[in-house]
């Protein structure tokens, strides 16, 4: 059914003219006639009884189709909306919802009451992939990196949004828990357990040069069982510990008595970008932007890795 034949029906029945309707439609009067024509041989019944001066009064089928082409006309209008840049909220793809982004991303909401975001986690580890998903519409931003320009779309974009520090998370047995501060140096020859780091992902990447360039060990072995069956892990081992961004968000039983410990000569650096399309991005997306380009930048030396630059 033609929704726009279904919207003439019902503005020239709420007007009583033709002509009125095709005004506002701003279409010809003819236009409308011959939707609303089409339309009557659709459902096989008349809807108006024409009348001399182009109007047309409500038949008995007309009065009974009404109030559901009303509803077919506010439907599509909110099927419309639903989708429109602007008239609904920016769909932004974070990595994780314990993540960093997503948490920088709460305080920025709880800044601007009234603001309407949708989050989302798209369940692809190829940063290309969700590269063209911001291409293709589905979402209109996402907190990944696509290491090589080469391989980002020319239709999107990449901006920097923050750099994540790293931290030491380790288990009051370990030889490293009682230290304030580490520097990477003081990480050689520890276990760094880092699961479910997959190959041709951005995170691959960082740990493989962040290993290469302070000779770490970066322990990604074996299956990943998810973020609790890690901690439980840490707090029973005195010689695994794992590296983890400041602002993540991490819970765990009182009993683990996990340790963070913060890594500076030079601070680690995981830096987080966000892609969005190189035209006509979400308006709602400025006001994130400008946010996330206000945070106090890192102090001190940094080691960030090469594709940072």
């Amino acid at each position: 059914m033609d929704s726009e034949a279904v919207r003439s029906f019902v503005r020239a029945a709420e007007l009583g003219q033709f002509r009125h309707a095709a005004d506002e439609l701003g279409v010809t009067q003819q236009a409308v006639s011959k939707r609303i024509a089409a339309l009557e041989r659709e459902l096989g019944v008349r809807l108006f009884t024409r009348t001399p001066r182009g109007g047309g009064e409500l038949t008995g089928d007309g009065l009974a189709f009404l109030p559901h082409a009303r509803g077919v006309v506010a439907g599509a209008d909110r099927a419309v909306a639903a989708v429109r840049p602007g008239a609904r909220a920016p769909r932004i793809d974070v990595l994780g919802l314990r993540s960093a982004q997503a948490v920088l991303l709460h305080d920025y909401w709880r800044s601007h009451p009234g603001v309407d975001l949708d989050v989302v986690t798209l369940r692809v580890d190829d940063p290309r992939q969700v590269a063209a998903a911001v291409r293709a519409g589905d979402v209109d931003a996402a907190f990944r990196t696509v290491t090589d320009l080469a391989a980002l779309p020319p239709e999107v974009r990449m901006v920097r949004a923050f750099d994540s520090p790293l931290q030491l998370l380790a288990g009051p047995r370990h030889p490293l828990a009682s230290a304030r501060t580490l520097t990477p140096s003081q990480l050689r020859g520890h276990r760094l357990r880092v699961p479910g780091i997959v190959p041709g992902s951005e995170w691959g990447e960082f740990y493989e040069q962040l290993a290469d360039a302070f000779d770490l060990w970066v322990d990604a072995t074996g299956p990943n069982f998810g973020t609790e069956v890690l901690l439980d892990t840490l707090a029973d081992s005195a010689d695994v510990a794992t590296l983890v961004g400041a602002r993540d968000r991490y819970l765990w039983p009182a009993g683990h008595d996990l340790r963070r410990i913060p890594i500076t000569g030079p601070v680690l650096a995981y830096p987080i970008n966000l892609m969005l399309p190189r035209t006509g991005p979400h308006p709602g997306l400025r006001p994130v932007i400008r946010h996330f380009a206000g945070l106090p930048p890192l102090t001190g030396p940094v080691w960030r890795p090469s594709w940072a630059a």
